[in-house]
């Protein structure tokens, strides 16, 4: 496994690859890697000749008082997970080689990026949809997995590599949850152990939506309020947003299909915490 952190040799490393005739798969992360990286390294073992992951904690799309500064890293043990999955290269740039003095090109997805996480954290997914287009010049990849648990996220990126005519495959690979049913997530480390336990309401309110639209309920209001519900019974949980979405546009349903998102976030203590299901899909 060979460690990259200079731009110009990962970008020219890819480049002769391709000329090589190698196709190359891609899982861009910011680190702190759990099981939900993993089970994204190994389908990408199975998508390209060169396996590439880059490591990069993006400062651009963190908020004033968010958690640029405190946000998990475990470096020795990400390499060692990055091995075990068969990952060719690590490709690990820092703030100062990705933006550099002078530094002043953006990359927007206007209607995608608005609701959800888009209106409690203003500017995010620009900060994303920069980052990834400089790793997707960088890196060429032929295909890039990303997770669901990150559906807006992956919705954006969707959209920017089509808009932009991107020849990239970008892949939403399935949540991967604990065996209690938490979303696995970095941010998870945050959470004390109380809150721990507190955070199983994110994945028993989905569970609640995707029991009632089993027998049956397709009102979008009626399932939301279920939902919420289930949350209301949590005294440290705070909720930030739950929405009930058309899971390709993101605009708000009234009825729900099999196509239908749900999404929420909610904060325990200081921790915020995002989780989401497609209704009729299999999880």
């Amino acid at each position: 496994m060979k460690i990259i952190s200079a731009i110009e040799e990962m970008q020219q490393t890819a480049l002769g690859l391709k000329r090589q005739g190698k196709t190359i798969a891609f899982v861009p992360t910011m680190g702190y890697l759990h099981e939900g990286h993993a089970s994204l390294l190994r389908e990408g073992r199975t998508r390209g000749d060169i396996l590439v992951l880059s490591i990069f904690v993006n400062p651009i799309q963190f908020g004033q008082n968010e958690d640029l500064d405190s946000y998990p890293h475990d470096r020795e043990r990400d390499f060692r997970t990055a091995e075990g999955c068969g990952v060719d290269i690590v490709f690990t740039p820092d703030s100062t080689g990705m933006y550099p003095s002078g530094f002043q090109t953006g990359v927007a997805v206007r209607e995608l990026s608005q609701p959800l996480c888009g209106a409690s954290r203003p500017g995010h997914f620009d900060g994303v949809a920069t980052v990834v287009t400089k790793l997707f010049n960088i890196v060429q990849p032929d295909v890039a997995l990303f997770g669901r648990k990150d559906y807006q996220q992956l919705a954006v990126i969707r959209r920017m590599a089509a808009d932009l005519n991107l020849p990239v495959q970008v892949i939403g690979m399935p949540i991967v949850r604990e065996a209690d049913g938490l979303a696995l997530s970095s941010r998870n480390s945050y959470l004390s152990p109380v809150e721990r336990q507190a955070a199983l309401c994110l994945s028993r309110a989905l569970v609640r939506v995707r029991e009632r639209y089993a027998a049956g309920e397709r009102s979008a209001a009626t399932l939301k309020n279920e939902a919420l519900a289930v949350i209301a019974q949590e005294p440290l949980a705070a909720i930030d947003y739950l929405e009930v979405r058309d899971g390709a546009t993101l605009e708000p349903s009234q009825t729900v299909d099999s196509g239908t998102l749900v999404a929420l976030a909610v904060k325990l203590g200081q921790t915020r915490l995002i989780d989401n299901t497609i209704v009729g899909e299999e999880q």
